[in-house]
């Protein structure tokens, strides 16, 4: 039987061609595409979210973990979905109006990825209008918002009164170099998160 316990440690490691060779051999072997997933490359990256939470990794060799993921995760996907295995909950993300920067926002996409969530990338530059389209047109449980600069700050909050105007129900979460709890609490985001990792284990909280 193909080795999904060596396929979360080439995760771990980055070592793409090593998670794509033993996806494909678990896959022909017949293990099932939910199995690869949650004993694969969801166990792999959630020993990176912890490693990186404690300072053991950084973001490099976390992006370098993703993108092995990732590349598995192409080879997954339509098996998943033949198998009808749901993702744990769907995730709207974007960098608000004005903000250009989006490692931190690619990063926390990534991993909710490897945490088994649908991700929905709005990409950089977002408008509160585009959020309120897409969290309704996706259906989404979870938006989140990030921002880098203390400039575009405004932006999370005008985006988050502009989906609760629109009825969205969303939770919604927020995160960024200049965001704080204290800020999230006086603008009423339901969760905020200082690092990517943080970020997979709040918005699993709300989708629990």
């Amino acid at each position: 039987m193909a080795d999904l316990k060596a396929l979360a440690e080439a995760i771990i490691k980055g070592d793409q061609n090593a998670a794509v060779d033993i996806t494909r051999a678990a896959l022909d072997e017949g293990t099932s595409a939910e199995s690869v997933l949650d004993n694969g490359l969801i166990a792999g990256m959630d020993v990176v979210g912890a490693r990186f939470k404690k300072n053991e990794i950084y973001i490099p060799e976390v992006l370098i973990a993703a993108r092995a993921m990732k590349m598995s995760m192409e080879i997954l996907e339509p098996e998943l979905a033949k198998a009808g295995v749901k993702p744990v909950g769907k995730f709207l993300i974007g960098t608000v109006q004005g903000d250009l920067h989006d490692i931190g926002k690619n990063l926390v996409a990534m991993m909710l990825k490897g945490a088994g969530f649908e991700v929905v990338d709005l990409g950089v530059d977002v408008g509160p209008e585009k959020f309120v389209e897409q969290a309704k047109a996706a259906d989404v449980q979870l938006v989140g918002m990030s921002t880098l600069l203390t400039t575009t700050m405004p932006g999370i909050e005008k985006t988050l009164k502009a989906l609760k105007a629109a009825g969205v129900s969303a939770k919604i979460m927020i995160g960024g170099a200049p965001v704080t709890q204290a800020y999230a609490d006086r603008i009423g985001a339901d969760g905020y998160s200082p690092d990517a990792a943080s970020a997979v284990d709040i918005a699993k909280t709300f989708v629990a």
